[in-house]
């Protein structure tokens, strides 16, 4: 395609020669020819273009390129132009069209126009699969499934019974979707009971009663769930994940979770039972929450934190409990402040020893002095 085709389909600018003919988008060090788009809207990569084999490339406004370049896709948000270059690129996964004589579908399953069912695939009694979804070899779609139009599910991916998924939806490798909740209960008060009301153990577990999950889970539209994620199925209704909403790798969603539209949950979040999470909140990598927690939309929480109360819409949280971000700065900077503290009152010590005649004062315990 020509340079003038790719700028239109990001809506940004060409300057120079838009005729040149691209075959591929590279980084800089990587081009080949004159048919590679060279990709350096970072200053660093700008830098390589020198050097380049490439005569077209995409920047950032402002940049100052070599002669040798002839043509420039010119771009505002260069992370934003990026997620539209890679659509223009993209490579699909392979998938031959129809169903695969070694996939299995039950007589009763419903499977619309212009699906791709891979071998090794196994869809349930009354699963329906939506129009133009690919699913990969060794898939497990079971009974009463439903699976939205135009969805991808990768290798290894499980679909629960009864889970209803959206459209364009994608579940990567090995991710789990309606798994039976972690729900068990004690004949009298247990071990956890009396520790959260007294802080003491007081009852004993002598046995461990399931609780079985009749509900289900409910993925809205363009809901994306990472590899080995796992979402809890409903305890009696559904666990529910709201459209456009991205679940990292390795991320765990507990049985009666409620999240909302747009969120993304990063690797190795742990979302407890019955939490409600409002629309584009951002918990960052291995965020942990509590059950029956509520965090308000647009709530950001930073990296390795622990909530444990409600946080409101709009707040940055951060720490471990969890706290605004202001007072967690302000607990980091008291921390930091201690060695100078604990050698300021040894110093005070020593003074009123001196002023009572008393002496230097005893030496502090080794562990008081350290960071």
């Amino acid at each position: 395609m020509k340079l003038s085709e790719i700028a239109a389909a990001l809506d940004a600018r060409v300057e120079g020669d838009e005729t040149i003919v691209i075959r591929r988008a590279v980084h800089p060090s990587e081009a080949e020819g004159p048919e590679d788009l060279a990709l350096a809207m970072d200053k660093d990569l700008l830098a390589l273009l020198p050097g380049s084999k490439a005569v077209a490339a995409v920047v950032a406004e402002g940049a100052e390129l070599p002669d040798s370049i002839r043509g420039r896709i010119v771009v505002k948000r260069p992370r934003y132009a990026m997620a539209g270059l890679l659509d223009v690129f993209e490579k699909p996964v392979h998938a031959e069209p129809g169903v695969h004589p070694q996939a299995y579908v039950a007589p009763d399953a419903v499977v619309a126009d212009g699906v791709s069912i891979a071998p090794f695939a196994y869809i349930g009694p009354r699963a329906r699969i939506g129009a133009g979804t690919i699913v990969l070899p060794h898939v497990t779609v079971s009974a009463d499934a439903v699976i939205g139009e135009g969805s991808l599910l990768h290798p290894g991916a499980r679909i629960g019974e009864r889970v209803v998924l959206g459209a364009r939806c994608i579940i990567h490798p090995n991710a789990a979707v309606g798994n039976d909740g972690f729900s068990f209960v004690t004949p009298e008060p247990g071990s956890v009971e009396s520790a959260k009301t007294t802080g003491r153990v007081v009852g004993t577990n002598v046995l461990l009663r399931r609780v079985n999950s009749i509900g289900t889970v409910i993925l809205g539209d363009d809901v994306e769930i990472g590899a080995g994620a796992t979402i809890d199925r409903g305890t009696v209704t559904a666990t529910r994940i709201g459209s456009g909403t991205k679940i990292d790798n390795l991320v765990q969603i507990g049985h009666n979770v409620q999240i909302g539209t747009n969120c993304m949950l990063c690797g190795h979040v742990g979302v407890a039972g019955s939490t409600t999470i409002g629309d584009r909140v951002v918990l960052a990598g291995k965020v942990g929450v509590a059950d029956h927690v509520k965090i308000g939309s647009d709530a950001v929480v930073a990296a390795n934190s622990g909530v444990g109360t409600d946080i409101p819409a709009k707040q940055v949280y951060m720490g471990y409990p969890a706290v605004p971000r202001a007072r967690a700065f302000e607990q980091y900077k008291g921390l930091a402040r201690l060695k100078r503290l604990f050698a300021e009152v040894a110093d005070l010590k020593n003074r009123l020893h001196a002023v009572d005649g008393q002496g230097k004062a005893p030496a502090a315990p080794a562990e008081a002095g350290q960071d």
